[in-house]
């Protein structure tokens, strides 16, 4: 078959497809903080997540998806505006939010117009540091519930939570949440929240963003999950102390909550599952589950307790594969086949480019993404990146970039005009221990004019790299 006509032929292939689907319902569904390794289907050995393993088994599990950043605020802002950190507002956590469009705009705008009833219920991705409700209406959500600062989602008995239904801001209050404990634990409240949106827009089509803060610090857990982890763990529990650790509440067994709010997480999951299925929509919904960075090292919570960042090296506010390397998983039963496993070298900004083309909204014009239906579907040329790209403005300042088999990873670079550079073999060296920069200084060259390529000055300044301000001063 001649080039041309079987290119015609497999996005024909593709558009019947989606033409069959008759616009899916789309659950989007982020974990905070969880690392790669931390779910069995990527090879945890003792914390149990039967949900999101039969997940796997029955949909498609992505080895080489990458978040958009290694912190919180700016991975969801590349998720959302379908862009890499070298182009994105906010590159970094602190007190920083999305404007009001047409800055920043996200992919639910498309979806809606398209449609959809859109909604984000858990914790927003929108602002770092705000009681700011009304701007997930005004970015294109028609409902929301849950915490709009991620600060306050620390917190796991929160004094209150917000509701945006269609730009109608209610507070809702839990007074018995005293002193950040109480009756009313945060995930009950977003997952009871969320599997009631479910059944209220059933006849769809709907687009939620479901955005857990399991697993991330304060590590809090329901009593009859952690006694489900004390026989296997046979943890000592930590001498009394009122203090917080590292600014989120003290836990006295963290492996044991840290395991036990994982396993909490994938209960949750099968809820969701569960939930389609019984109304008789999973075939017509696609799911996909991911995290917003790497594995944490936070409120008691060590890396090494689970291996959670798996064979990776770094985790959390590293570029590391650690950091950045997250799981993903993408169930639609009938359209997806079973029992799949892709190496497609996929990120956060593919995800709004791949919603669109799902939902059959307008494409993005900007996106540094691809659309990844053809891997999901598995139908169709599947397009490759050229690169990923990451900028990080913490601990002195990281950048990173991935092209074929290597990547490049630079530190201090807020302060260093020349950083040393890093230089990975990705295929032989997974852990990235093994620098080959002095031994290849033309790619080492090639690589840092592509992360040149990719950036563009922030219109924030202190997300600023430090070359310009020096070129400035100049």
């Amino acid at each position: 078959m001649p080039v041309i006509k079987k290119y015609l032929w497999l996005m024909l292939a593709v558009a019947a497809t989606l033409a069959e689907a008759k616009q899916p319902n789309i659950i989007y569904v982020l974990a905070d903080d969880l690392g790669y390794g931390d779910l069995g289907c990527y090879g945890q050995k003792v914390i149990q997540t039967p949900h999101l393993d039969r997940m796997a088994a029955e949909g498609l599990r992505f080895t080489q998806h990458y978040a958009g950043s290694t912190v919180c605020g700016p991975s969801r802002s590349c998720l959302l505006e379908g862009k890499h950190s070298g182009h994105t507002y906010l590159r970094g956590n602190g007190h920083m939010q999305m404007r009001e469009d047409p800055h920043e705009v996200i992919f639910p705008r498309a979806l809606k117009e398209a449609g959809y009833h859109t909604a984000l219920i858990g914790k927003s991705g929108l602002a770092c540091n705000s009681d700011d409700a009304s701007l997930l209406n005004k970015k294109g959500f028609d409902y929301f519930f849950g915490f709009t600062s991620h600060s306050a989602a620390h917190s796991y008995f929160p004094d209150y939570l917000w509701r945006n239904d269609h730009g109608v801001v209610t507070k809702v209050e839990y007074p018995n949440n005293a002193k950040h404990a109480g009756d009313s634990y945060s995930t009950d409240m977003v997952m009871g929240e969320a599997l009631q949106y479910i059944e209220q827009q059933k006849e769809g089509p709907f687009f939620l963003h479901l955005a857990f803060q399991i697993p991330h610090a304060s590590l809090r857990a329901k009593e009859e999950w952690k006694a489900k982890y004390r026989p296997i763990l046979k943890e000592t529990p930590r001498p009394e102390r009122e203090q917080p650790e590292q600014g989120y509440s003290y836990e006295r067994e963290p492996r044991t909550t840290f395991a036990a709010m994982v396993s909490y997480m994938d209960h949750n999951m099968g809820l969701l599952l569960q939930k389609l299925k019984d109304l008789g929509i999973d075939e017509h919904t696609i799911v996909m589950f991911s995290s917003d960075n790497g594995a944490m090292q936070e409120g008691g919570h060590k890396m090494a307790s689970f291996q959670s960042s798996g064979d990776y090296r770094g985790g959390k506010r590293d570029l590391y594969d650690g950091g950045v390397r997250t799981p993903m998983i993408a169930w639609w039963p009938g359209t997806i086949e079973a029992g799949r496993v892709t190496d497609h070298l996929s990120a956060f900004w593919d995800i709004s480019p791949t919603v669109r083309e799902l939902s059959g909204a307008e494409p993005q014009a900007d996106t540094d993404g691809i659309s990844m239906v053809p891997t999901l579907i598995g139908k169709g040329e599947q397009k490759g990146h050229e690169f990923l790209y990451w900028e990080f403005y913490e601990h002195g300042g990281k950048r990173a970039i991935i092209q074929g088999d290597w990547k490049l990873v630079l530190l201090d670079t807020n302060t260093e005009l020349e950083p040393k550079p890093a230089l990975y073999h990705r295929p032989t060296d997974i852990a990235e221990q093994h620098n080959l920069a002095s031994q290849n200084p033309e790619r080492v060259g090639a690589l840092l004019k592509l992360m040149e390529s990719a950036h563009v000055t922030s219109e924030v300044p202190q997300f600023r790299l430090a070359r310009e301000r020096q070129a400035a001063k100049e």
